[in-house]
């Protein structure tokens, strides 16, 4: 099912999951695959052989949303997609540039995809920005998977100093010429990248990470407006299109939470009470 196909190896080792299926198999339990309820065996037969049935019947069909284009070629459901990775069938970025911007600890999410990019092909040009050279992470790890790797300070002390954009927007107008920007980090570094790519007409994925508490899309914590409609970050995202995100609104929505992160901040964050010392 959805955790075989419908999450990537390198999140959940199939490795992990057969010791876990090997654990539910050791107690006894017997699997038959191959069978069609309906036709080799029906309801009725299964009502009547065992004392209890529980039926579990999965996501493996994808559901149309019901817009024009959506059965044109190269549009697939994320259903396929997953499908497709879970059989080791991989995108092909061959002959893609890309650039992936990383800021401070987004960088920590930014680097597997710019690694994975690699990894299918696309050449990567990687900017990563941080205010100092003490908060500066994983710069070798950028450039061990990147054709161009631009290091960014704000306070020029570690690589070139300025903002991200800057290093972006001297890639560009050096020639060149982008596929797709991908952009991980602070919501004002994600706006300002999403504000220069649109000059350019460069399709741009940004990645929101507000606060979240169910996950399901429940409490609505993680509400964004995405192109003029409520969009759920933990369930319709994280990724979206970043020119179509409404940054200000997120922007003033995670200022709510301001003084709860300063006291947590000064009270846990083993980088502050460094400083502090």
């Amino acid at each position: 099912g959805m955790l075989r196909y419908g999450i990537p190896n390198y999140r959940l080792p199939r490795q992990r999951l057969e010791e876990d299926i090997n654990v539910i198999l050791s107690t006894g339990v017997e699997v038959h695959t191959g069978v069609s309820i309906g036709e080799q065996m029906s309801v009725a037969d299964l009502r009547q052989e065992y004392d209890a049935v529980y039926i579990a019947i999965g996501a493996h069909t994808d559901k149309k949303v019901g817009i024009p284009g959506e059965d044109s070629k190269n549009v697939i459901s994320a259903v396929e997609m997953l499908r497709n990775i879970g059989n080791d069938i991989m995108p092909d970025f061959a002959g893609k540039r890309v650039a992936v911007i990383g800021g401070g600890v987004g960088c920590a999410i930014a680097l597997p995809t710019a690694r994975k990019l690699h990894e299918l092909g696309a050449e990567v040009h990687s900017v990563i920005g941080f205010r100092n050279k003490e908060l500066v992470i994983l710069e070798d790890e950028f450039r061990a998977v990147s054709s161009v790797c631009e290091l960014m300070t704000d306070d020029g002390s570690a690589g070139a100093k300025g903002l991200v954009t800057d290093a972006l927007k001297n890639l560009i107008e050096a020639g060149n010429v982008y596929d797709e920007v991908i952009a991980i980090g602070p919501l004002v570094m994600m706006k300002f990248v999403c504000r220069l790519t649109k000059q350019y007409g460069i399709k741009t994925v940004v990645s929101m990470n507000p606060v979240m508490i169910d996950g399901t899309g429940m409490c609505g914590c993680c509400r964004l407006t995405v192109g003029g409609q409520m969009k759920f970050a933990c369930v319709d995202g994280p990724d979206f299109d970043g020119h179509l995100v409404d940054f200000d609104e997120a922007i003033e929505r995670g200022k709510m939470y301001g003084e709860f992160e300063r006291r947590a901040y000064e009270e846990e964050c083993n980088l502050f009470k460094k400083e502090a010392n």
